[in-house]
């Protein structure tokens, strides 16, 4: 099964101020990231508000993406809900329109505290698109699901033929490591941490991940990459440190989804507001942000456009 080799975006999905999907910008975004250096995208996840959306409206989204993706642009759906049958439904329709993979994070409820729980609800979507590489994406951090990623590659290695690999987004360098040392890196294991991509790198792994702040430092993130490859360490380190001075910004402003999404507003490519129960940032907020970011020369290094 092919692994991914550079980085993936997690674009925020576009709203009109009342609330409800604009799908008018989706082409100009697929076109400034394939511009940036991004692969593709992972779109309907944390960053894209996806357990916020109807299931039409992630079939929406997904469609208008694979009109706007450039050759070769990856095109991944999460599909992951509370609702198994809704979760069936989009992977069924991801192949239908042509994705090139499903991915699902667990649901936030009910919880899941087994690997056994886990790889039934996996191996029933995967299921729904056999054809499609499927990821799980491991965040914790959103759903509470704090079980081993060793032990579900164990689980599912010849249980769920489809099973590519984990979208890593948590803290554990070591657990990334011995997953993607596992039988001899049989499993494709992308990096979800835009602040340690670096890290990840010196261990060996990082040759693909999915980011959220690739949509306004993309070249950023895209650089610690090239940089590495040319055997430019102390490049490298400055692009790492460049990018958690970005992600320090976001932190002070409800982070990527929040405070991310009104950076996008300002670097002049407006995709609304966040639904609730986000609390959007205020005018004051914005003029805050704005010069967090100015101090550390952010509009002159993004550059997105």
């Amino acid at each position: 099964m092919e692994k991914i080799i550079g980085l993936i975006d997690a674009p925020f999905t576009p709203f009109k101020d009342n609330f409800d999907v604009n799908l008018e910008p989706i082409a100009a975004y697929a076109a400034m990231l394939y511009k940036n250096g991004l692969k593709g995208v992972f779109i309907n996840g944390s960053s894209g508000e996806g357990y916020m959306l109807t299931v039409e409206e992630r079939m929406a989204l997904a469609e208008e993406w694979m009109k706007a993706a450039p050759e070769g642009f990856k095109v991944i759906v999460h599909v992951g809900s509370c609702c198994l049958r809704d979760s069936v439904r989009l992977a069924e329709h991801a192949a239908k329109i042509g994705a090139w993979g499903i991915g699902s994070m667990a649901p936030p409820f009910p919880h899941i505290g087994q690997i056994e729980e886990l790889v039934k609800y996996c191996e029933t979507i995967a299921a729904a698109a056999p054809s499609l590489p499927f990821y799980y994406y491991h965040i914790p951090a959103f759903n509470g699901c704090y079980l081993s990623m060793l032990d579900l590659l164990k689980a599912v290695d010849g249980r769920i033929p489809n099973f590519a690999g984990i979208k890593y987004t948590f803290e554990s360098l070591y657990e990334y490591n011995q997953c993607r040392l596992y039988k001899d890196g049989k499993f494709d294991m992308l990096h979800g941490q835009d602040e340690t991509i670096l890290a990840e790198l010196a261990l060996g792994g990082a040759q693909g991940g999915i980011c959220g702040t690739s949509n306004y430092n993309g070249r950023g993130l895209v650089s610690i990459l090239d940089c590495w490859a040319k055997g430019d360490i102390e490049g490298a380190r400055s692009c790492q440190d460049y990018a958690q001075a970005v992600i320090n910004v976001i932190c002070h402003f409800r982070g990527n989804i929040v405070g991310g999404k009104r950076i996008m507003k300002l670097l002049g490519f407006d995709l609304g507001p966040n639904r609730v129960p986000f609390q959007n940032m205020t005018d004051e907020e914005e003029a805050r942000m704005r010069q967090e970011l100015e101090a550390i020369d952010f509009f002159n290094h993004a550059n997105v456009f």
